[in-house]
């Protein structure tokens, strides 16, 4: 475009030049020598060029090679007017560009030039100028492609990563990030979503390896005890009563570890996303049963509760809650309470027990973590993850730390209000 802009405007500032040179020469003073040698017995007076004169009645009078007159405008210069500019033809058929003046009234010459130096030079400029086009072109493409490539690697790798993750579900694998763009920031995203998947496949195996180390002791002990009452049929020998009876409670109590193991085993292993809708409730409500239920289980509990509405799970917090208060009144001495207090979102349930080692407390939360001193208390050590884990599905955080005086106390703060949003909603 400006190559073709370039050859316009030269070409308009040629004939320009050209036309004020013939313009200039035609009004000089010396053609009556032009009109004395178009007079019977006249020779050429100093002329160098080509001009004709043309009279009213369409004759005309040349020196040199003859200008074919146009009519139409060159016989409105026989009057007194502008220049008429055009391209016009000798006879001998010469492309030459051509100005006509009024020499005197009723006389007009036609005075030319040649387009061969003006066509020269354009034909010259036409081929420089497309040849830096066609320079400009190829480097343009060459910077456009180096460019595209550069700009567009970063999609490659990122391209190359996606398809090696999905051929061998290698998801240690790293992206390079380089800059801060929209590609950096999307690789940046990348590597933490592959880091995240990796840790919960992570997480994944070690709960199964976990659960497998977990399951591994009850089953042995119920397959022991079913084949020692198996043989003892077979044989004939059978077993004492009082012995059989032990034998069958203690199947039973097995029986009743699988199913509490299994149970928080399918709490832990579901999703984020695979639990009941979040809607809002009153806590204070969730934990007044989670201590009716702990408390028909024999636990001595007392309470002091304020109102405080959250957003969340009802089962999962329910759930949460009582394996606080469980966890509280198997650590209590015999006859002692467990305190349950909310105040202001805050949950404190403390137990009068032997409390835990500081160096303990970090590891509570932990799946299947159990204290030295509880190793022989029922239990799978599940609880306190499955608090873990729903207090932080509703956007809250859980402790637990030695309390003053003697015992433990679990704190478990959740985002809420004093009032019931839809309550609020229709005061006027």
């Amino acid at each position: 475009m400006c190559a073709g802009l370039s050859y316009f405007i030269l070409q308009d500032r040629l004939r320009g030049n050209l036309d004020a040179t013939i313009e200039q020469s035609a009004r000089k003073s010396d053609k009556p020598f032009l009109e004395h040698n178009c007079t019977p017995g006249g020779s050429p007076g100093p002329f160098d060029g080509m001009a004709t004169l043309l009279y009213p009645n369409g004759t005309t009078c040349s020196i040199g090679d003859p200008i074919v007159p146009d009519y139409e405008l060159d016989m409105a210069a026989l009057e007194p007017c502008e220049p008429v500019y055009r391209y016009g033809t000798t006879r001998e058929g010469k492309q030459v560009r051509v100005v006509t003046v009024n020499f005197k009234p009723g006389v007009a010459v036609m005075e030319a030039r040649s387009l061969g130096y003006m066509r020269s030079t354009l034909q010259k400029a036409a081929l420089m100028l497309g040849g830096i086009t066609a320079l400009g072109v190829l480097g343009a493409a060459w910077a456009g492609l180096t460019i595209s490539r550069a700009a567009l690697r970063p999609v490659g790798d990122l391209t190359r990563a996606v398809e090696h993750i999905a051929q061998t579900e290698d998801l240690d694998t790293r992206i390079p990030v380089h800059g801060n763009d929209e590609i950096a920031r999307l690789s940046s995203s990348f590597n933490a979503m592959t880091a995240a998947l990796a840790g919960s496949r992570e997480r994944q195996k070690q709960l199964v390896a976990d659960a497998g180390h977990e399951l591994r002791t009850p089953l042995t002990t119920l397959r022991t005890n079913i084949d020692l009452l198996l043989r003892s049929e077979q044989t004939g020998r059978s077993l004492d009563p009082g012995a059989k009876e032990r034998l069958l409670v203690n199947v039973k109590a097995q029986f009743a570890e699988l199913s509490t193991l299994v149970a928080d085993l399918l709490q832990l292993a579901r999703g984020d996303t695979d639990h009941e809708p979040h809607v809002e409730l009153g806590f204070h409500e969730v934990v007044t049963a989670a201590v009716e239920r702990a408390r028909l289980r024999g636990a001595e509990v007392v309470t002091d509760l304020s109102p405080w509405y959250v957003v969340g799970s009802a089962t999962s917090l329910e759930r949460a809650v009582l394996n606080l208060i469980d966890n509280a009144a198997k650590f209590s001495p015999e006859g002692a309470q467990v305190e349950v207090k909310l105040r202001d979102g805050r949950l404190t349930v403390r137990d009068h027990g032997p409390g835990l080692p500081e160096e303990e407390l970090p590891h509570v939360f932990e799946r299947f973590w159990r204290s030295p001193s509880a190793r022989g208390l029922p239990g799978s050590g599940l609880g306190l993850a499955i608090v873990a884990q729903a207090v932080t599905e509703a956007g809250g955080t859980v402790r637990l730390e030695n309390a003053p005086g003697g015992g433990a106390i679990a704190t478990m703060d959740l985002p809420g209000t004093l009032i019931r949003n839809s309550e609020t909603d229709k005061s006027p």
